[in-house]
């Protein structure tokens, strides 16, 4: 019987497409996609230097501040993967400066001819949101529908697998603390997508055509207490999971951070997961169950804590540049 096709065959052998953030996490997921389907990579990278020897992947500066070098960097590209944000504000980067950035990375994409946007968005932006992370958002979608690009926006909540930092970290915590706090009821719920299924959705819908809006979510909606469970569950943790007040918990988050030179989770981040914003009622997208893969995973998951600070803010060490 014949094989169907890999779903990014279905364009041209060798269609050169940019993925911002190749080397990073849901850009990586969504290049090697398009590379296991015989297209061709660019980058746009913030973090050029951090490239890996021998990737394939043809390496651009994502310089916002060069718009006529963003646009050559553009130029000849079928379709631009965009998966460009800031998680939080540091410094002089925030949401606010995320936007304009986004602003300036799709007027490039347009002068510059290409064909087609699949941008990350997250679930449930809003433009009347108080939480900036999903206003910014929705800002982003609407400066993306005046581009006049055909574009697919996915909207994504959390993701797994891989080299995840929210599912890792939290198996990091159960390997060593007694006691795992959780804000408020821990009711609220989380559908997550593994990050290979949401690479497969946007390589699909890249291949596309026309202006489309979908929930990236899998087929597990689950509290964000039973995810807690799944995983204490898997790494074969004793810690005991006990529920605080949300101040408690931020107070905690922030102590643990100080120790760890980062950032677990900032004050908006439990809010907006509180309010629901983690959750979808859409058609799942993707097809990886996730307590069935963090019980396939329950030997390497939180064996290292993944540092957020270190792998976009800080500069690489010298020694391996990458």
């Amino acid at each position: 019987m014949t094989q169907p096709a890999h779903p990014a065959r279905v364009a041209a052998a060798g269609q050169l497409d940019v993925v911002t953030g190749a080397f990073s996490y849901s850009g990586a997921a969504i290049a090697r996609e398009l590379r296991a389907g015989g297209h061709r990579v660019r980058t746009l990278t913030g973090h050029p230097g951090r490239a890996p020897a021998g990737s394939g992947i043809d390496v651009r500066a994502l310089d916002f501040a060069d718009p006529a070098g963003l646009t050559e960097s553009l130029r000849g590209a079928h379709t631009l993967y965009n998966t460009y944000w800031v998680r939080f504000a540091r410094g002089t980067t925030g949401h606010r400066a995320a936007v304009a950035n986004s602003r300036v990375l799709f007027g490039a994409a347009a002068r510059a001819g290409v064909r087609r946007i699949v941008h990350v968005s997250i679930t449930n932006p809003s433009l009347d949101s108080p939480y900036p992370y999903f206003r910014g958002k929705a800002e982003v979608e609407q400066i993306l529908a005046g581009t006049g690009v055909p574009a697919a926006i996915v909207r994504p909540a959390i993701l797994f697998g891989g080299d995840g930092v929210l599912v890792n970290n939290i198996a990091w915590l159960l390997r060593r603390v007694p006691v795992f706090a959780i804000g408020g009821r821990g009711d609220y719920r989380v559908r997550g997508i593994h990050v290979d299924d949401l690479a497969r959705l946007c390589v699909r819908l890249g291949a596309g055509a026309g202006t489309v809006t979908v929930d990236a979510v899998g087929p597990q909606s689950l509290t964000f207490r039973e995810m807690v469970d799944a995983v204490r569950a898997a790494v074969r943790s004793r810690a005991l999971v006990v529920t605080v007040p949300p101040p408690a918990l931020l107070a905690l988050s922030q102590v643990l951070g100080m120790v760890l030179r980062d950032t677990l989770l900032t004050a908006d981040e439990y809010r907006a997961m509180a309010d629901g914003l983690a959750d979808s009622a859409a058609p799942s997208t993707g097809d990886i169950v996730f307590t069935d893969w963090v019980a396939g995973h329950d030997g390497e998951l939180g064996r290292s804590y993944a540092n957020e600070l270190d792998r976009h803010f800080r500069p690489a060490p010298a020694a391996d540049g990458g």
